[in-house]
């Protein structure tokens, strides 16, 4: 009994500890970016030693990532800025580098207080977010280089099925270098396309390096109460997928295997991601590293590839794909296909999405969440659904957890009277309430076991929800119009900077109502800190999105039924045994 008690003091600590911490994060500062005058001070170019051009086809990349050119990136970019319009985003181009400054995607909304009429904007100058490429050789172009910008349609044709984008240099040495962007109706893959036409008298074999650019600031507006990872992260068939976390590419720790022939490299933040995606079977260098300095660095995350020998008088082209768009599943296991099955070979890309630890149960649970919206058209009544799903499955385990918490309520009185009865002679009370256990039939642990069972199952479902870029924005009934944002109706406490709606409070209800029908420990101080839980746990969720209040309320309410109705069967059944009895 001592040990039940320590175990529930430590949780109810550790409760209030994580509730203290959560509210600190949620009403902490937003950090704001770096400013132009910051960046400046920060430092210029970083020197970096070129490497010369192989003289053969390369088979193997540089042996160091230093030949790319680094810059700390201005706010502004120099140069013209070319806006393409498609049926999915908005791109920003600059002139300068050829670089993607600006993407805003139609179908999402800004979720920050002040913008929150405003289109989404993935790349950005506010967080420096940019996609960069460039090639590495002597005279050709990269991210610094000030391209001329070819004539024609800047807008996605209702009829048309892509739209092209070429950037020119001028020639150099005999040499010129086209810069291709190809944007697709119905996709967030831009393909980025570098054509060289050698009309000097010199062999050409050259690299093509694409990185993407971003300060360390997570993205403003998202529930700081969840954690959700944001930074680099790399995949290869041999590593599988890693992050990288900003601080380690700031302390210069970050470990991962840099050259191998697939993979990408991406920079993941909660809902969305960007990553290039070389051709498959093609020679690579990952490489990270911080530019700048401050208390807000900038981070770069990239691949070096080999291009195609041009030989005098010939033509050489490299493609390589960059998906920029949220992490909508379906999408990305399309992309995760070979090219014979109408992917691009980005094997691993579906793993961006967060599913935390338990993925491996997390996915199928989603695409049954999935399944269940198609029929349904709503993400909220397809949460009810699969949660009701859930419970149907694991209707077993509960009813038997339920049936020993039942038969524990029933015998609390007898268990009261054997602790007044045996005073502080712990090992005699211990003796006689495993009698009273064997003689009830009780497993003291029954009630505990299958809940257990179930918890990796519940976690799962809880991630699955939290990670789903389909709740972002997405409308339940009446108030709840965005399934991913904190129930907000009653508004906002203001000495407590906490929202405050009816969900969360519906939460702490079931929950309070479930201490209830549970057996009423006999040590007083267990059965204050049981009391006390439901106002602790429901006090976080008011932070919560609310797609994940509605599935626990949901649990929480069938739990309560399906106890309910075990707890009478078990009374009454004890009740007809007594009255045969006498």
């Amino acid at each position: 009994m001592d040990n039940r008690r320590l175990i529930l003091l430590v949780v109810f600590f550790f409760s209030l500890v994580m509730l203290w911490d959560a509210w600190q994060k949620y009403n902490a500062p937003k950090e704001t970016a770096q400013t132009a005058s910051a960046i400046a001070t920060n430092g210029s170019a970083i020197p970096a030693p070129s490497i010369p051009a192989p003289a053969a086809v390369p088979v193997a990349v540089p042996a160091s990532a230093a030949a790319v050119p680094s810059v700390a990136p201005a706010v502004v970019p120099s140069g013209e800025i070319v806006r393409i319009k498609t049926d999915l985003f908005v791109a920003d181009v600059a002139a300068q580098g050829g670089d993607i400054v600006g993407l805003e995607l139609s179908n999402y909304k800004s979720i920050e207080d002040d913008d929150k009429d405003k289109t989404f904007s993935l790349f950005e100058t506010k967080h420096q977010y940019v996609a960069q490429s460039g090639l590495i050789g002597e005279g050709l172009p990269n991210h610094k280089t000030l391209y001329s910008v070819s004539a024609g349609s800047r807008e996605l044709a209702p009829e048309a099925k892509s739209l092209q984008l070429r950037l020119e240099t001028p020639a150099v040495g005999g040499v010129k270098v086209t810069k291709v962007y190809t944007f697709t109706r119905g996709s967030y893959l831009i393909d980025v396309n570098y054509e060289i036409v050698n009309g000097g008298q010199k062999l050409i074999a050259a690299y093509a390096y694409y990185q993407l650019q971003r300060d360390t600031v997570n993205p403003a507006g998202e529930n700081r109460m969840v954690s959700t990872f944001t930074g680099p992260a790399v995949y290869t068939e041999q590593d599988k997928y890693q992050k990288i976390p900003f601080s380690d590419i700031e302390k210069d720790k970050a470990k991962f295997n840099t050259k191998a022939d697939n993979g990408w490299m991406a920079m993941v933040q909660h809902y969305f991601v960007s990553a290039w995606i070389p051709p498959e079977k093609l020679s690579r260098e990952f490489y990270v590293r911080k530019l700048g300095g401050g208390t807000n660095p900038t981070i770069t995350a990239g691949i070096i590839v080999p291009t195609p020998v041009a030989a005098p008088g010939a033509k050489a082209s490299l493609s390589v794909e960059l998906y920029a768009g949220p992490q909508i599943q379906s999408t990305l296991d399309q992309l995760a296909k070979p090219a014979a099955e109408g992917g691009i070979g980005a094997q691993g890309l579906p793993l961006v999405v967060d599913y935390g630890w338990l993925t491996i149960v997390a996915a199928p649970i989603f695409w049954c969440l999935e399944l269940i919206h198609k029929f349904v058209g709503n993400w909220g009544w397809a949460i009810i659904l699969l949660t009701i799903c859930i419970k149907l499955i694991f209707f077993p385990l509960s009813a038997a957890s339920y049936k020993s918490m039942a038969k524990m309520k029933a015998v609390t009185p007898r268990m009261t009277a054997l602790k007044e009865r045996c005073g502080d002679d712990k090992q005699k009370l211990n003796m006689e309430m495993m009698k009273l256990y064997k003689s009830e039939k009780i497993n003291p642990l029954g009630g505990c076991l299958p809940i257990v069972i179930q918890i990796p199952v519940f976690i799962a479902l809880y991630w699955a929800l939290l990670g789903a870029v389909e709740m972002r924005g997405a409308p339940w009934i009446g108030w709840i119009t965005d399934l991913s944002a904190p129930d907000t109706l009653f508004g906002i406490v203001p000495f407590l900077n906490a929202p405050i709606g009816p969900l969360p409070i519906i939460m702490m209800a079931t929950m309070l109502i479930q201490t209830k029908l549970n057996p009423k420990p006999p040590d007083p101080i267990q059965a204050k800190v049981m009391m006390i839980m439901p106002f602790v746990f429901g006090g976080m969720f008011f932070f919560f999105p609310s797609g994940l209040v509605l599935y626990w309320v949901v649990n929480n309410t069938l739990s309560i039924a399906q106890q309910w109705q075990i707890t009478r069967m078990i009374e009454r059944g004890g009740k007809a045994a007594n009255d045969a009895k006498a």
